[in-house]
């Protein structure tokens, strides 16, 4: 809402948070630095810092209705300007005393682009290229902006790297072993993940046509499905490996039961998502079951099957690096991190978690936009 001025208004809160950036960025010039050559870098850079910022809040406090179509490129200016500060004040950590203009110096720059992301996430453009780049753009801001603050608080109140260490020490051990961690990826998402949840999601969905068709199998299969999907992974991993062996195939085979009900039971769900009136209009046109199937209850089970295959792809990797836990060659990324976890290496199982989180975002995603090509037409991707 506009005031009597015309002027667009401010909540409470982001008030509050451009008071956190104007005192924060001030207080930076206090920031006590070692190096008589870096302080001057200092007040330079934290001067440019605190200019561009609170030229930000004033444009925010000030601009008519009329220059609304400036929100973006402003808020989009805090950003990288919250980016800016951070940035500097990590460059400098092993040169400043950690004291309170640091961590003013933090607050600030994590409240502007706060409050940068805050404002992009309200723009509603028509264009369909800027809508699309801020759907991607705040999830990384946020993201990097966790990165930010972990890599402040580790260094800046020393934690010990065993503990917890700093993203640039995983980032580092992450580049300095990206063969191992290649080889890892392979034996256990390539092979294992891949080929079990295809094995595990397929016979699944076929299993489910099955007990559409038998009200045997349905009253009697998925109470035992129910009981089986209940199972822990750490129960049946050890029985796959003396089944299996320890190579890849068991742990494909945990993939597959962890994976098969899941399907199983939404796909059921989903063929009866159709209801009645629809089913007897088919009738009406002749339709035979194979028709119905395809043309009708299928297409209305799409959204149940594609969420079994999201749920799943985050359980299939899951299991898979559980199951290496219990016998594996000296490979994989469960074998890894159990390995590391007992040398101290604490940054390499980091940088296993983040080579399996990468991975498996990247797989949800990928499903995801099938899914949004397939099922178009459901009201939840509706505009």
């Amino acid at each position: 809402m506009a005031n009597t001025a015309g002027v667009v208004s401010v909540s409470l809160l982001q008030k509050g948070l451009l008071a956190l950036v104007a005192a924060g960025s001030l207080l930076l010039l206090y920031l006590p630095v070692a190096d008589a050559a870096v302080s001057q870098h200092k007040a330079i850079g934290l001067t440019l810092y605190a200019g561009v910022a609170l030229l930000v809040v004033t444009a925010w406090y000030g601009w008519p209705r009329e220059m609304q179509r400036l929100s973006l490129f402003s808020s989009l200016l805090a950003l990288v300007v919250s980016f800016a500060g951070a940035w500097f004040l990590i460059s400098v950590l092993d040169n400043v005393e950690v004291a309170s203009g640091f961590w003013a110096g933090l607050i600030a720059a994590w409240a502007l682009g706060w409050f940068a992301v805050e404002r992009l996430a309200a723009v509603d453009s028509r264009n369909q290229i800027i809508s699309w780049g801020l759907r991607l753009l705040i999830p990384i801001a946020f993201g990097a902006w966790l990165l930010i603050i972990w890599e402040s608080v580790t260094r800046g109140l020393s934690v010990p790297q065993v503990l917890l260490p700093s993203p640039s020490a995983i980032a580092e051990r992450f580049s300095s072993s990206t063969a191992i961690l290649w080889a890892d990826f392979k034996q256990t998402f390539l092979k294992a993940v891949l080929i079990g949840y295809a094995l595990g999601c397929g016979s699944g969905l076929l299993v489910a046509l099955l007990i559409d068709r038998s009200g045997f199998l349905k009253r009697g299969l998925l109470p035992i499905g129910n009981l089986v999907s209940a199972l822990p992974v750490v129960g049946i991993a050890p029985i796959m490996v003396m089944w299996f062996g320890f190579d890849w195939p068991s742990k494909a085979a945990v993939v597959v039961v962890m994976t098969f009900f899941p399907m199983l039971v939404n796909t059921v769900a989903g063929l009866a998502a159709s209801d009645s009136m629809q089913r007897d209009l088919m009738k009406t046109y002749a339709a035979g079951y194979g028709q119905t199937l395809f043309k009708l209850r299928l297409p209305f089970a799409l959204p149940f099957i594609f969420n079994a295959l999201k749920i799943n792809s985050t359980l299939a990797l899951i299991g898979a690096i559980v199951a290496e836990f219990f016998g594996t060659p000296i490979v994989g990324m469960g074998f890894r991190i159990s390995t590391e976890v007992g040398r101290m290496n604490v940054d390499m199982v980091w940088a296993e978690i983040a080579v399996a989180a990468i991975a498996g975002s990247l797989f949800y995603g990928l499903i995801g936009l099938i899914e949004r090509v397939l099922t178009f037409w459901h009201p939840s991707f509706r505009r």
